[in-house]
């Protein structure tokens, strides 16, 4: 299995670059993201790659970072999803912006990716969810309550103030971070109300 090429940048396709290493021109596909990020042609290149081998044929995915690798590796645990819609994720979003929408249940901001409907979607942020406050950059307990609030496990004071702030046109991920902060502030028993006050006052920071 192949982890990681080194090489110097021989041309690149539609959604691949030919990848020089000692003479050797490897075909690698890549997420529009990461061909941007790649140099010029000619330029020096390192790039982390994901070994796909079929009976009728051995591909090679490459990524600039071993995070978006394992993110492109964890997408293809979820029925539904292959190579094709696991790279059109990455090239949509970051793996930061990825693993933040899943730990958030923004299942919106994942099926933003061609390919993907509002039902796979759904399937990333349920399946993954587990994994992803690793990988995200969010407050954990934002995490956990727009968890709850997904499950419907959160308290109904909680639930209610999110869904209040969500009906005056804050996205759900807002409305969860504003309510989670606004929890801290005045307890978990705190009436609706005073957590729909709090939880604006957060927003008009």
């Amino acid at each position: 299995m192949i982890g990681k090429l080194k090489g110097v940048i021989d041309s690149y396709g539609e959604d691949f670059v030919i990848l020089d290493v000692h003479g050797v021109g490897y075909q690698v596909h890549c997420s529009a993201r990461t061909l941007q990020a790649l140099p010029a042609q000619g330029e020096a290149a390192t790039l982390a790659i994901d070994t796909f081998v079929r009976e009728d044929q051995i591909r090679l995915f490459g990524f600039s970072s071993d995070t978006e690798r394992e993110w492109f590796r964890l997408l293809q645990t979820v029925q539904g999803v292959g190579t094709k819609v696991a790279l059109a994720i990455l090239s949509t979003l970051k793996p930061a912006e990825l693993a933040s929408a899943i730990a958030l249940a923004d299942k919106a901001m994942v099926a933003r990716a061609p390919g993907v409907g509002p039902k796979v979607a759904a399937r990333i942020v349920a399946e993954l969810k587990d994994k992803a406050p690793a990988y995200a950059e969010v407050d954990p307990a934002v995490a956990r309550l727009a968890g709850a609030v997904e499950d419907r496990r959160a308290p109904a004071p909680v639930a209610d103030a999110v869904s209040a702030l969500v009906n005056l046109g804050y996205g759900q991920p807002q409305a969860a971070a504003a309510i989670a902060a606004a929890v801290r502030e005045a307890g978990e028993d705190a009436e609706t109300a005073r957590l729909i006050r709090l939880g604006l006052k957060e927003l008009a920071k």
